[in-house]
Formats: structure tokens, sequence, C-alpha cells
């Protein structure tokens, strides 16, 4: 619920008081850390502690005597909740970015300053580009002033990188390096920079722990044409025996010396790749000023992480299996459980993590578990507090949207379940929804189609009754990394990267009845070469379906489906009965047979 009003107070008080001794008129403060990832730890949860917003994506603007806090669509009810209306305006970051908001609130000659560490190259040039327009200024600032009046804030994560066993990532990091140096060349580049996590992580094949869900070292790295690289990251982090896995191509520095590595950049021959969307502007700088021939492309790891190898894909294949036995495990718990009234949303969450705990080569959650029932279920991004939490008993649907990380996958599945009978309106509603995943999951496209081109296949029954839903239809999802993973989607916003075999993502429209209920179905699909098509005059793609989890039949009006649809239902069902049914006991073997059974005619 945020912090008590008082606190919030007396903390932008305090900001605004450093701002004024600075010379400063304002200050952004983003959800951020450095490497600009979905999760950051809590030492740099700096929005959260200013504001008392938790959401994963916001920034706030510090004024003098305004401040507002912005959001997108997925946190507008959430940030209410956690952010004392006296203190900020609620403001929403697309519709009203904050670089706008602050150009027509600020006077000429205002300084705005901003943690160059915070933000990227993009970002930077927009919001100087409004603030010019204004008569004002953008100004970065050597240490952050929020950072000065934060006196309890806690350490920087210190947790062991590992090694990520080549039984799992498939490709020893001496390939990976050598193709990306490779590209780099045939670029013109002689090295690049980077930033994000994840990169470093399938790169050199390690993991982490440094934030929550996401199995992360919180590291930077430069990767040159020749194959050999420098990790930067805190030497307590690196655990026995990883230099040697590392081997002698990659040296290992502390976060420290990566400034002057970058200097060094600035007398090399030939171009130094930046991914501008990811890096912040502090490290951009620094290789203009050591005077580096700065190439602004995409992350040269991004694309070849995403596409994943055989043995990925065969890991990902296996995690599904087990994770959907813990599935079943659940649904049959909530089956007999869910309509007692018994059990609240936190309670329903943490049975399901007991469930997957059980399952080998498990290692978290995902994400934080989605257990929305009710209107809770409207709200997109909800996630519980003993604030919020309502029992789960008959009468409405729960949505559950949850996902496991797996040394050999990662896990991302939203069932939506009614809990006692259903009403005809959500019987519709649901199918309607499940008319688009089932568009969408067989789907054939040809090879350059991006996830752009095919979003609408899956909305179009909802349009056609005047409906619609406001999050994307499909994100990316890494191999034992992050649930949301670049560079493709499946989203109505332009996106130019092409679909390709190996890559995975979500399946997963929705309907959301605000103060009503939400609907959401989502399976994990892999792209895949389309070799059923005789006669096809170009290269077709598909989707390979991994998620194994019976859809809820008592939901699904059979007179809104053709027959194709339907077939396709059944033919799911009795391959979640096939895969899942022989991994679980007899009680639960015999209610997912009911619950696979082929739709009546």
């Amino acid at each position: 619920m945020g912090i008590d009003g008082g606190v919030a107070a007396q903390r932008l008080a305090s900001l605004r008081a450093e701002l004024a001794a600075r010379g400063l008129d304002g200050f952004v403060v983003p959800y951020a850390d450095e490497h600009q990832g979905e999760y950051v730890p809590a030492r740099s949860r700096r929005l959260e502690w200013l504001t008392g917003f938790a959401g994963s994506a916001g920034a706030a603007v510090v004024l003098a005597d305004r401040a507002a806090v912005f959001v997108d669509g997925r946190y507008t009810l959430q940030v209410r909740n956690q952010v004392p209306a006296g203190l900020y305006e609620y403001r929403h970051l697309v519709e009203e970015p904050h670089a706008d908001w602050t150009a027509a609130a600020v006077a000429r000659g205002a300084r705005i300053g901003f943690d160059p560490r915070l933000h990227t190259v993009a970002w930077a040039e927009r919001m100087r580009d409004a603030l010019a327009r204004a008569g004002a200024g953008l100004e970065p600032v050597d240490d952050n002033p929020l950072d000065a009046v934060w006196r309890d804030r806690p350490p920087a994560p210190v947790t062991p990188m590992v090694a990520h066993d080549l039984r799992f990532a498939g490709v020893p990091s001496s390939e990976k390096r050598a193709a990306v140096g490779a590209a780099l060349a045939q670029a013109g580049c002689a090295a690049a920079v980077l930033t994000q996590p994840e990169s470093v992580a399938w790169l050199l094949n390690v993991r982490g722990s440094d934030v929550p869900h996401t199995p992360l070292p919180l590291s930077m790295a430069i990767v040159r044409a020749d194959g050999t690289a420098d990790l930067f990251v805190d030497r307590r982090k690196v655990a026995p025996g990883l230099e040697t896995h590392l081997g002698n191509q990659v040296a290992v520095s502390d976060p420290d010396a990566f400034g002057a590595a970058l200097d060094r950049l600035g007398g090399i021959d030939g171009k130094v790749r930046i991914d501008s969307g990811t890096a912040n502007v502090w490290v951009v700088d620094r290789l203009h000023k050591a005077g580096a021939r700065v190439d602004r492309g995409a992350d040269p790891v991004a694309l070849p992480r995403a596409r994943k190898n055989p043995v990925e894909l065969d890991g990902t294949r296996a995690a599904h299996r087990r994770d959907a036995a813990a599935v079943a495990r659940f649904l049959h718990w909530l089956s007999t459980e869910g309509p007692t009234g018994l059990h609240d949303e936190i309670a329903v969450a943490a049975r399901l993590r007991a469930f997957r705990e059980a399952e080998a080569l498990f290692r978290e959650d995902s994400f934080d578990t989605i257990a929305g029932f009710g209107p809770n279920g409207a709200i997109v991004h909800y996630r519980a507090t003993p604030e919020t939490t309502l029992p789960v008993r008959a009468g409405s649907l729960l949505l559950v949207d949850s996902g496991a990380q797996y040394l050999d996958g990662t896990t991302d599945i939203t069932r939506t379940v009614a809990i006692g009978t259903p009403t005809a309106e959500m019987r519709r509603h649901f199918t309607l929804v499940l008319k688009g995943h089932v568009a969408l999951a067989t789907a054939r496209f040809p090879r350059g189609t991006t996830g752009s081109q095919i979003d609408a296949l899956a909305r179009w029954p909802l349009w056609q009754e005047g409906l619609d839903y406001d999050h994307g239809t499909g994100h990316g999802v890494g191999s034992f990394l992050g649930v949301h993973e670049g560079p493709a989607r499946i989203s109505k916003i332009h996106n130019p990267v092409p679909l390709e075999p190996g890559m995975i993502l979500s399946n997963e429209p929705g309907y959301y009845r605000t103060g009503a209920y939400g609907i959401r179905i989502e399976n994990l699909v892999a792209v895949r070469t389309d070799d059923a098509s005789p006669g096809a005059e170009r290269p077709m793609l598909a989707f390979e379906t991994l998620t194994l989890a019976p859809i809820d039949r008592t939901l699904i009006d059979r007179t809104l489906l053709s027959e194709k649809e339907a077939a396709w239902i059944d033919a799911y069902h009795a391959r979640v009965m096939a895969a899942v049914g022989p991994f679980v006991g007899d009680e639960v073997r015999a209610w997912l047979a009911g619950a696979t059974a082929p739709l009546a005619a």
C-alpha cells in the first residue's frame, strides 16, 4: 500500500531542499538502474522509496512547487493506492509523457537535473528537446541528489555469479563470442559495450541472483570483434572456478575499472556499438569524450539470445512438462478448494508456488504471481496485498498468471477459471478470447513477418463485438533468463524485428470488465519452420505451443466455435493429457481426464 503520507511528505521535502542547495529547479526520478532492466535491486528502487509506487515502470518529476508520478495503463489503479494524492499528480506515461508535462510546468531558464546513469540516450534526447522548446535545460548530475537524502539505503547485492552448465546452455561461450564478434566485424565495429546483464549472462554462460525473479548477475561487459571480452563485476560475486569457466579470453575486472575501459575504446581502430535504447547516457557520453566512433545500433547479443538453440528448446519443452504437472495439481486443488471461500488470493498464489517448488530444477517464480479474483482480475498487473486480497469463492472468475524459473527453461502461463457456475456473459467473453488465442496459435506466416503484423489475429473476434484489450498480445521469453525478453514481440505497437525460428513468445489475448472480472488465456509458443504447406511459394513459419495445461471447459461456449477451433482445442487437450497424465497421481490424473475431455458437439 505504498508509504505513509507523512513519511512521503518528509522525503519529498528533503529532496526539494537538496535540489535547492544544488541550484536545480527540478529532478527526474525513474524506475531504473544503470542497466535499464525490468527488475532492479532494492538499492536502486528510488522511485518506490520517494513516492511509494512499486510498479515495474514509471517515473516521477519533482519541481519546487509541483510533483507528478507517471505510469502506463497497467498501473493507473495501483498508483492511486500507493502514492499520496496530496503530494503528487497522477499522469499517464504514454498519453502525457513526462517530457511534455515538465516542459509545460517549468519557467524559462529552469535547470532540471537527471542522473545520466539511470536514463537512456533516447530518453535524454527527447527530454532535452522538450525542455529546450520551453527555454529550460536538462542538467546531468555527478551524484544523485536523492541518494544524498536516502539515509537507510540498502547495500548493493552481492550474490554468487555461477557458470550456467553447457547441458542447459547448449553452446559454449567461446562459440557465442566468436559469432557475435564476427557480426560486429561485418558491421564495421571493433567492439560493443553490453550494459544489459541478460546479454552478459547469455554470452558468457553465467547466471546470478542479484534481482528478483530473473537469474541475473548485475554486470557490464565489452566484447570485441576477435571474440575476446572484458567482464566488469564485483569480484566478491565471482564463485570459485568461474574464472576457469570463463577462460583466458575473458578478463574480469571490478566495476570501478569500467570507465577507464570505455576511455581506451577511444583509441581503437573501428566503431564501438552501443544500443541507444538501453545504454545509459553516462556510458555514451564517456565514449564520446574519449573520441570513440560510436555506432548506435541494436545490442549484438539480443537477437542471437532470442533465437534459442536446439538444446535450449529441448530444455524449455522439458521445463514446461514439469511445470504442467505442478499446474495440474494446482488446478485440481482449486477445483475442490476454490468454491469453499476458505482461501484468499495470497493463499492461492502460495499454494501454486508450493506445487512448483516440488518440481526438479525449480529455482524461483519468474515474476510475482497475479492471482486476481472477480474485480481484481480486471486489473491487468494486479498483485494481491493484505489490504487488497479477496477471498476466492463461488460466483466469479479467478485469473492466475504465473511462471517459474527452471535451470532448463522459463515458463509463463495464465489460466482463467470459473469458481462455481459461470454466467452466459462470462462464457461468451471467455470464448471470444479463446478464439483469438487459437487464431494466433494456428497462424502460418512467411519469413520476414513481424509480430505487429499478426497481432490483429488475436484481437479479431473481440473487435467484432466492439471489444479489445490494452496490453500486447505476446512478449519474448528467455531460456532461464528474463520472462520478458526482446527484441521481438506481438503487439499493436510497431516492431520491425521479424519472428525467427527458435524465438519463444507468449500468446495471451484477454478481456477485462472493470469492477467485475478479468479473462486472459496465455500459452508460450516457439517459432518453427512450417513444412505443412505443400505448394507454398515461399518459406513459411508457424508456432509450436509449449505450455501444457487444460483450458477451463466450463467457460467455453461451443456454439461460438468453428469446427476447426473446436478441433484444435480437443487436440490440445489430448496432448495435455498424454504429456502430463503419466507424471501426476491417480486422483489428479482422473480429474485431468475430465478437464481435457473432448468438447460436446
